[in-house]
């Protein structure tokens, strides 16, 4: 023996991380082959996966903190410092191509495990009964009137809600985010008696510390699947805070899809009746309802875009000029990512599907007995 050590070819280099990288890549082709299992995916998302959360989202409740936060924030830490010290060992010592290999099969690893996770955690929702085929909800093509007098309806709704929130010297809404962040473990709670789809736990919903970054990305919220918390931005202006919160605690109750979060986030906070979260609800139900009629009848949307208060229009400039502030290239990038994770998911519309709420907004409310009783909006003076 000359005392020299034998190389270990590259696919015996770190095994455990090749057991890792096959085990997740195994777990992703099941959940990709089997997305058409309609019975499969509404058993692990019923049985499996909503009961994980309820127990999860109750051990993070808590926490005074985003768990999801902090985790994501030490991933990117522990990242960072992986690549740099790689980079240093690499340059420093020989076998690079051993070295490569390595780094690279650390972070395919990595990133494959946590999709696989995302695929089960999240991902089986898509694939089960969604919140209309649970709900019963119809939410089929709807008319260009009924469409108008839904639009008409919850412009009515803004203007009386508008005067019942506090307001800065602005004249724009200032309501409390602590406050409604406190109050969310209620929210689903009258929705959820209706509806017993929409039952959870009564966990209040988390606010992001670094919400700014999150704004930088165009996202007013996220709900994170791998410690059940709904995470809301706190930076972006008061007017649709409680409606990103009630819309993030549908994610959290199992409703996936992004249109009929937003509708459920409309339900609850309707029938929750709380001044705050009532006002928000109209006005992201609005926001939806009105560019669909934008594009239906142009004429008809002037109509009603007139009968909008001054203090809700003041809201929604605020609103526009605050995002006006982060149309940067990073914006255009997670953007583009986010509506490839639709699409990959068979959302077709991509990020236009939070428009398809319409359906159910108008379906609903429009066959609703109260609505019929609504005295026509008259324009705002």
């Amino acid at each position: 023996m000359n005392g020299t050590k034998t190389k270990k070819p590259l696919p015996r280099l770190a095994p455990g991380r090749h057991i890792l990288l096959l085990a997740s890549a195994a777990v992703i082709a099941a959940h990709l082959l089997t997305r058409r299992n309609h019975a499969l995916n509404r058993w692990l998302s019923d049985s499996c996966v909503r009961p994980l959360h309820r127990a999860l989202c109750r051990v993070t409740a808590l926490l005074p903190f985003s768990a999801a936060e902090l985790l994501i924030g030490l991933a990117a830490i522990g990242l960072t410092v992986y690549i740099i010290t790689s980079a240093i060992r690499l340059f420093r010592q020989d076998h690079k191509t051993r070295q490569v290999y390595i780094m690279l099969i650390t972070l395919a690893s990595a990133a494959l495990a946590v999709y696989a996770g995302f695929c089960l955690l999240w991902g089986v929702f898509y694939y089960g009964d969604d919140f209309a085929a649970r709900s019963g909800l119809r939410s089929d093509p709807v008319s260009v009137e009924e469409l108008r007098s839904v639009t008409a309806y919850f412009a009515g709704l803004c203007n009386e809600y508008a005067d019942k929130v506090p307001r800065d010297e602005n004249g724009c809404c200032a309501s409390d985010r602590t406050q409604i962040l406190a109050k969310s473990s209620e929210v689903y709670a009258a929705a959820a008696r209706r509806y017993p789809c929409l039952e959870g736990p009564a966990v209040r919903a988390k606010g992001v510390f670094f919400s700014r970054l999150l704004s930088y990305t165009d996202f007013t919220g996220f709900f994170f699947p791998f410690t059940a918390e709904a995470n809301v931005n706190t930076d972006f202006p008061a007017a649709l805070f409680a409606a990103t919160t009630a819309h993030e605690l549908a994610h959290q109750r199992g409703v996936a899809k992004e249109q009929e979060a937003n509708f459920c986030a409309v339900l609850a906070s309707l029938e929750y009746g709380d001044p705050d979260y009532c006002y928000s609800a109209c006005m992201l139900a609005y926001t939806h309802l009105g560019n669909a009629l934008f594009g239906a009848d142009r004429e008809a949307w002037e109509e009603v875009y007139g009968m909008l208060s001054e203090p809700v229009l003041r809201d929604f400039a605020a609103s526009r000029d605050y995002w006006a502030r982060f149309r940067t290239p990073v914006q255009t990038v997670s953007n583009t990512v986010y509506e490839g994770f639709l699409h990959s998911y068979d959302q077709e519309l991509g990020l236009k599907s939070y428009g398809a709420c319409v359906d159910l907004l108008v379906n609903y409310y429009a066959g609703n007995e109260i609505f019929g009783s609504i005295e026509p909006v008259q324009p705002a003076q």
